[in-house]
């Protein structure tokens, strides 16, 4: 600038500390260095700074990000030497149709299952290979996972061993509106039903209702008010757990006084509060018996994670206890097969098995795996590269962590040119000063 009085030295240190730090970060630095500057000259040193040249990748990585709520952003990220090279707002079509026009040689991209970046991609880039993320395959085979596991409530309890009675099984769980939180769901479930089986969107069912969104969006999705009612923990062991046993005894031999039994449970080992034995004899003064540590069913989302594990991962516990379980239900023992199917698959990079495995799932009458194998038939040249070749969009799934960093380094009030900035300077720097 014509009056502007810094050396080229300087100059590089203001424009590092807007890189680094931004407005408010970048001037509090420079003050402590006693070169003293206003956040907006920070910015505006930052804003001027040119970015690198963009070079034609051969591998272009694809994939949003939330910039807030619903609103979203896209991230291009070079495969080969993983810097980030483009982010605008938006995640339409047509923006990345439109780049890919302007940089025609891109011979890989690699992307998630998403429709919007597919087509995208046809449009703008119709002779490169399009890659489907193998992370995302495996995210949205474990989600229909959730699902069946969700749908198979019933059948939890069969992962009690049969020695161990369970404490009452959680009946059906828990059909009962018996507790004011379950009078609330079941009250919300079926409002929020009514309401969108009339037409309404779920925008306006949250205002007439007075909940969030995605409250709405939540209840709307549940087939059952269960679904939605917070469950209560199982009770977890205690301190006093090993001396129930002679408590329970020396109740039946009459001595019903706390204060003795906690004496004789101290002179045993016992290092707890009075207070804890009183509780729990309490039980055995209604004529109740003590409530003792059991094994609990596995929740729906435990479940699915021992079936998405693989088995030499898994501890001794969850083996056997899903042993017990896909003995017991047909269609969890199915849903198993099919997923180490799909990961041995995904394990030997072979894509052979692909067409009969999707017949497998078709054919599993579980409308969850019936629906993932129609959407992987309709990208199925995408499934088949991101199986067997190397590409994938772990690179992206990286600097997009290192974006949300960014962002919340300056409060989420950083405009997209100011976060494009941020984001590809900071890339470049850390590979000149790791």
């Amino acid at each position: 600038m014509r009056y502007q009085r810094r050396s080229p030295l300087l100059q590089h240190l203001v424009e590092m500390a807007g890189v680094l730090l931004a407005g408010r970060g970048g001037a509090r630095l420079l003050h402590i260095l006693k070169a003293p500057l206003s956040r907006t000259s920070v910015l505006f040193q930052l804003m001027r700074m040119r970015l690198p040249a963009v070079a034609t990748p051969r591998v272009l990585v694809v994939d949003d990000f939330a910039l807030y709520a619903d609103v979203y952003g896209t991230l291009l990220v070079d495969g080969d030497t993983r810097l980030p090279i483009e982010l605008w707002a938006g995640r339409d079509a047509e923006q990345l149709a439109v780049w890919l026009r302007t940089h025609p040689g891109v011979e890989v991209v690699c992307r998630d299952g998403s429709l919007v970046y597919r087509q995208g991609i046809t449009d703008g880039a119709p002779e490169a290979v399009q890659v489907s993320d193998r992370f995302h395959l495996w995210q949205g085979l474990s989600k229909r996972v959730s699902d069946i596991a969700a749908a198979h409530r019933g059948c939890l309890s069969a992962a009690i061993p049969e020695s161990e009675p369970a404490s009452p099984p959680p009946a059906e769980p828990f059909e009962t509106a018996d507790s004011p939180a379950r009078r609330h769901a079941k009250r919300l479930f079926e409002a929020v039903h009514a309401a969108s089986h009339s037409g309404r969107s779920l925008s306006a069912i949250a205002r007439e209702l007075g909940l969030n969104r995605r409250t709405v969006a939540k209840y709307a999705r549940a087939t059952s008010w269960q679904d939605c009612a917070r469950r209560t923990p199982p009770r977890r062991s205690t301190s006093l757990d090993p001396y129930l046993e002679h408590l329970r005894q020396r109740w039946e031999e009459g001595e019903h006084t706390a204060t003795v039994l906690h004496q004789e449970i101290v002179a045993k080992g016992y290092g707890g509060h009075y207070q804890r034995v009183k509780m729990a004899i309490a039980p055995l003064r209604r004529g109740l018996p003590i409530d003792t540590p059991r094994e609990r069913p596995p929740s729906p989302r435990q479940l699915a994670r021992w079936i998405t594990t693989t088995p030499s991962r898994r501890s001794l516990h969850a083996t056997e206890a899903l042993r017990r379980l896909l003995e017991h239900c047909p269609e969890l023992d199915r849903t198993h097969d099919l997923v180490r199917q799909f990961a041995s698959m995904l394990s030997a990079r072979d894509a052979a098995p692909l067409p009969d495995w999707l017949d497998h799932l078709a054919a599993s009458r579980l409308p969850a795996l019936d629906g993932l194998a129609k959407a992987i038939r309709e990208d199925q040249h995408a499934v088949v590269q991101g199986i067997t070749t190397p590409f994938n969009s772990g690179v992206n799934e990286g600097r997009i962590t290192d974006l949300k960093l960014q962002k919340r380094i300056m409060a989420g009030r950083a405009g997209v040119p100011l976060l494009r900035h941020r984001v590809i300077l900071m890339a470049g720097l850390r590979r000149s000063y790791p």
